[in-house]
């Protein structure tokens, strides 16, 4: 499992459609998921903390979690099928740990207003995100540069 955060929201150019941009820990990887637009305005309003005057579905699943005595532990991404991602809320109630199908969209929302930490599979990871350019380009200078000051003494170690 990797931590990932939220690191934007946007419109995928091909569908239209808002997507939510993950962004793992050191900042190397990326990954887009596609959501739905009142997933993408609850995730935006977590984000900037903009105060709403009733409650939202995620801020009453929170309220209800708290009441509850329950904790939301974290948001798990562990699965992508025909191009569809699957989640689970790992929720501690009486020192007890429930999973609990959700959509990654509602697990994200519910996580940020929780202040959560959203972890996505190896897997995933591996199979749907995106290196991030600039990172990646660095490292190739890097090893570009200790190529070129590579010595044969280098190989006697």
């Amino acid at each position: 499992m990797r931590q990932m955060k939220v690191d934007k929201l946007g419109i995928d150019l091909l569908t239209h459609d808002p997507v939510v941009i993950l962004k793992d820990m050191d900042g190397k990887r990326f990954l887009p998921i596609l959501i739905g637009p009142f997933e993408a305005t609850a995730i935006a309003l977590a984000l900037e903390g903009a105060p709403v005057p009733r409650p939202l579905t995620h801020d009453l699943m929170r309220t209800l979690l708290e009441t509850l005595d329950a904790r939301l532990e974290q948001v798990v991404i562990h699965d992508i099928r025909e191009s569809t991602f699957f989640a689970k809320l790992i929720v501690r109630k009486n020192g007890e740990l429930q999973e609990i199908d959700a959509r990654p969209s509602d697990g994200i929302a519910l996580a940020l207003r929780m202040n959560a930490p959203i972890y996505v599979s190896d897997k995933i990871v591996l199979e749907e995100s995106v290196p991030d350019k600039k990172e990646e380009g660095q490292e190739v200078e890097r090893f570009k540069k200790f190529i070129e000051d590579l010595k044969p003494s280098d190989f006697n170690r």
